[in-house]
Formats: structure tokens, sequence, C-alpha cells
């Protein structure tokens, strides 16, 4: 019972920051998985599976609220799909001694990418407003959807800052398309893993534990967006998306340091991921200050 607990509050965690961010539900939730002992590709079939609902519940929530670019799920998910079937079907047949550095190196990646983008890089908002076509988003799903299969998550972190660095989208339709094209994603990469290794590894406890703490998450996501910057939250969980997948590696021994180096490793990550965060705190503020700067002032009533 304690531990389809823990599992839900990781699936209300993750689902808080892909609410917020438009990404990292995978990464997030898969890394945490990871870091308690299940197996690469029972902890990806998890996700996936739970992804299913979340995915589902989110992708409905954005088509009401008019933030869904049919065109664009249609284009980037059906490769998105092939993509990730590849993918679980890769991983399925990848004995756990291989598979474990080798998603921990993705998730490392990736958490790199995430604290860089939220931390350094800004966000492009003017749309332009060419049409996005088939030979930009087809490679991006197959890419993406390889990516999220094989690494436990993916499909946000690359799928959602590539089409906001076009600038052919609306931010809100872009993560609105993405979330809901992931649906499809993760209907396929659920297929991949139970045809690769069946059911051997995943608990459906699991599976509705991480469902419920996502679905109860979702709503509260939309509030938290307004109350946390996202560059802040993104550098706080880029961090440990670093920090949980080094250790990996290091326990793996894929990378080869003891004692004090090992030390002197954490050590380092903790103070950029110190600094980050303060980095990004800065830069909100500086942003913040810039923007009601640019304000123009409201004109003063005419007196009587």
């Amino acid at each position: 019972m304690r531990s389809l607990i823990v599992l839900a509050i990781i699936g209300f965690g993750a689902q808080l920051v892909d609410g917020s961010l438009g990404m990292a539900y995978g990464v997030t939730s898969t890394t945490l998985l990871l870091a308690a002992g299940i197996s690469p590709a029972a902890a990806s079939a998890t996700v996936h599976l739970a992804e299913m609902g979340t995915t589902l519940a989110s992708g409905a929530a954005h088509w009401k609220l008019g933030n869904v670019d049919w065109a664009v799920v249609r284009r980037v998910g059906i490769p998105g799909a092939a993509g990730a079937f590849l993918g679980a079907t890769v991983l399925s047949n990848l004995s756990t001694e291989v598979a474990a550095p080798i998603m921990a190196i993705v998730l490392l990646t990736l958490g790199v990418y995430v604290l860089l983008r939220f931390t350094i890089w800004g966000v492009r908002t003017a749309p332009d407003r060419r049409p996005l076509g088939k030979r930009f988003l087809a490679p991006l799903g197959l890419v993406a959807g390889f990516v999220d299969a094989t690494g436990g998550g993916g499909w946000g972190p690359v799928g959602t800052p590539a089409l906001l660095a076009s600038g052919r989208m609306e931010p809100r339709k872009v993560i609105g398309s993405i979330d809901t094209s992931e649906f499809l994603v993760a209907l396929a990469a659920s297929l991949g893993f139970l045809i690769g290794i069946g059911t051997a590894g995943i608990d459906a406890g699991w599976v509705l534990a991480l469902l419920a703490g996502g679905l109860l998450a979702a709503p509260i996501a939309a509030w938290l967006v307004r109350v946390i910057p996202p560059r802040l939250l993104g550098a706080a969980v880029g961090g440990l998306i670093i920090l949980t997948n080094t250790r990996s590696l290091i326990r793996a021994e894929f990378i080869p340091v003891t004692g004090a180096a090992q030390t002197a490793v954490y050590v380092a990550i903790v103070a950029i991921w110190i600094g980050a965060i303060a980095w990004s705190w800065r830069a909100y503020r500086r942003d913040a200050v810039a923007a009601k700067e640019a304000t123009p002032a409201a004109p003063a009533l005419a007196a009587e």
C-alpha cells in the first residue's frame, strides 16, 4: 500500500511539471521509477500505460479550450507512434544490464536539455503564420517518439521546444497539440512493450497509482503555472533529473568514480543546480520588470 501511495505522489508531481511546462511527465516519472529499482523496460511500459489516460484527459481539455491544431496532431502524431513502437521494441530486446545505462544516458541528456532550455534559452512567443509541413513534422515525430519510448520520456522535451522554436504556432497550441498527439505515442509504445515483454514486471496497481496521481494533478497544474515561473520550475526539474541519472550511471559503474571523486561529482551537480535555479529566478525577475515597464500606463481620468 505504501508503494502505491509513493507512485501516486510520483504521478502527481510529474503531471504538475508536465502541465506547467508542456513536457517532462515521462522523464520525471521514469527517472523516479528507475531510482526505485524498477527495470528500464517495465518502467517505461508502466509510464506509457498511465500516460494513455493522462494524455487522453489532457487532450480533451485542450480540445475544449481550442488549443489543438488537428493537422499538426496528425502529421506529428502518426510518425511519433511509429517511432515509439520501434523504440519500445528495441528496449524490450535489451538486457537490463545494457538497457539501464542507455536509458540513464537518454534521461541525463534530456535533463541537461531541460535545464538549459529553461535556465538560459528563451521562448519565442511571436508566431510566424506560415503552416508547418510534413517535411518538418514527420521526422520530428519519428525521432521524438523513438526517444520517448527508449528513454521512458522525451516526447514533450523534444517536440514542444522544436515547435516553439519554429515560431509558426502560438505557445498554447504547441502545448495543446503536443499533449494531444502524445496519446498516439503512448498507445503505440504500450503496444510495443506488451508485445515485447508481455506483462512481465508491469504491475497494474503501479499503472493505476500513477494515473490517479496524474489525473488529480491535471487541474492543479493550470493554477500552478500562474504561481511558479516556468523557468524556475524547469531549472529545478532539470537538476533533479541530472542528479538522479548521474547517480544511476555511477552505481552501474558506467561512470568510473568512487570515494572522494564521487562526492565531488555530486557536489558539482548540486552547485550547478542551485546556480541554475538562482539564474532562472533573476532572469524571471528581470523579465517581469521589463514587461511592467513596457506596459503603457493607464490614462488618467479626466477631472470632473
